[in-house]
């Protein structure tokens, strides 16, 4: 069979190595993919381009598609793809709301008694403004729709909540994204994801992660896409875990069947584990990046197999296995990153990289026949180990045979989740 994975990053990467695996996949094109996918064949067709991805997959024999970013999902490439005859993987347009828009989701949570963030929300700056005055501190200024996982700005005073405002609103930093705003309270614990599968009936979370979005060492500096994740997360305990399948994983599910928009594909949960219990302070309607690069190597069951059970309906069926190990990823950026950076610079990878660490990579482009950065996240270096200290410890050792001028990393990736667990 032939199959295509819409998208071009990290996520996508690990998706099309895991997708490898199963015998009955013939070729795996990649649109538009990057030069450093040496599994797929890439076809420069762009992830949101509808009718060129729905043209290429007819006349192409393509018998099964994978759309795993948030735009596509967003403006309906499922949609489009099924009504072609092609089988997909990820949610229709309408169930893609409920990250599209988090004045949505926040609705929905509010209306189904999903625990969340107390929150109001505004298309009038000055009436946005006139409620921070007043609001207690901390507080959080989200875009309401897509804005590259960077649309959230925690500030610590009413003249920081100002500017967000600012920014988001006159100024469009997030273009059309802002133009409504979501403003809640500021929550306070650890935070968690949860990537799950669900066939929109049978719910079957992944293992645990804990991001690192920050840009610098000790959670400094600016919000990133994402510099770094580990897996399992040790705050994501069974007894936590039992709570979100009741409070949360499941209720979510409900709603949206209730509200006509039933979710088949993979529902990101990001939570905060606050003293009242879990709740949500986003979903996103796919897997997350960098959280698939931690999450799929340790999956010891068929990931295809599982794709096809999700359109199918019949997850209940499928038995997902995960290994009893930990992963670490560290994300190689280019210097500057998420603000102005260079590209263009050559990338020295090991043939065989230590530990048997995977190399998934996410910004590249060909330049005169060679493999050359081509985005802010260069590439993510993930190894799986026995446990957290052995796999972090590996992940570095690999990473550091990764080689390509102007790049960066931070250090201390999985720092708190070995001090969460007394290591």
């Amino acid at each position: 069979m032939n199959i295509i994975v819409i998208g071009s990053g990290g996520r996508e990467h690990a998706i099309i190595k895991k997708l490898r695996e199963n015998p009955e996949i013939d070729r795996i094109y990649a649109l538009p993919g990057n030069a450093g996918m040496k599994e797929a064949e890439c076809v420069s067709i762009g992830a949101k381009d509808i009718p060129a991805v729905v043209e290429f997959a007819k006349t192409n024999e393509i018998g099964f598609a994978v759309v795993a970013p948030d735009d596509p999902l967003v403006l309906g490439m499922v949609d489009a793809l099924e009504e072609a005859g092609i089988p997909c993987f990820g949610p229709t347009a309408a169930a893609a709301q409920i990250e599209g828009s988090k004045v949505f989701a926040k609705n929905l949570m509010k209306k189904y008694g999903i625990p969340t963030a107390d929150y109001a929300v505004f298309d009038s700056v000055q009436e946005a403004r006139a409620y921070c005055r007043s609001a207690k501190t901390p507080i959080v200024v989200k875009a309401d729709g897509l804005a590259l996982g960077k649309g959230v700005l925690i500030c610590q005073t009413a003249e920081e909540a100002d500017e967000a405002l600012r920014e988001i609103m006159e100024d469009r930093m997030f273009g059309d994204s802002g133009s409504r705003v979501v403003i809640e309270e500021f929550l306070e614990g650890p935070e968690v994801s949860v990537l799950s599968f669900t066939d929109g009936k049978t719910v079957i979370p992944m293992v645990s992660s804990m991001d690192h979005k920050r840009a610098g060492n000790g959670d400094t500096g600016l919000n990133t896409g994402g510099m770094g994740t580990v897996a399992p997360n040790p705050y994501y305990t069974s007894d936590v875990a039992d709570r979100c399948m009741k409070e949360i994983f499941l209720p979510t599910i409900r709603a949206m069947n209730e509200e006509g928009r039933t979710f088949r594909g993979c529902l990101y949960f990001g939570l905060m584990i606050t003293k009242d219990g879990p709740k949500v302070i986003e979903y996103n309607c796919r897997f997350g990046d960098p959280e698939t690069q931690v999450v799929l190597p340790l999956l010891d069951s068929d990931l295809f197999t599982i794709m096809k059970a999700v359109r199918e309906g019949t997850l209940a069926e499928c038995e997902i296995r995960w290994k009893n190990a930990s992963a670490c990823c560290v994300i190689l950026a280019s210097s500057g990153y998420p603000k102005k950076y260079e590209t263009g610079f050559s990338i020295d990878l090991p043939e065989h990289p230590k530990h048997g660490a995977e190399i998934y990579v996410a910004g590249a482009k060909l330049k005169d026949g060679a493999v050359v950065t081509g985005g802010g996240r260069v590439l993510g270096v993930t190894a799986v180990a026995p446990t957290l200290e052995e796999a972090i410890r590996n992940a570095y050792d690999a990473a550091g045979d990764v080689h390509f001028e102007n790049a960066f990393m931070r250090h201390d990736i999985g720092k708190r989740a070995l001090a969460a667990k007394g290591e």
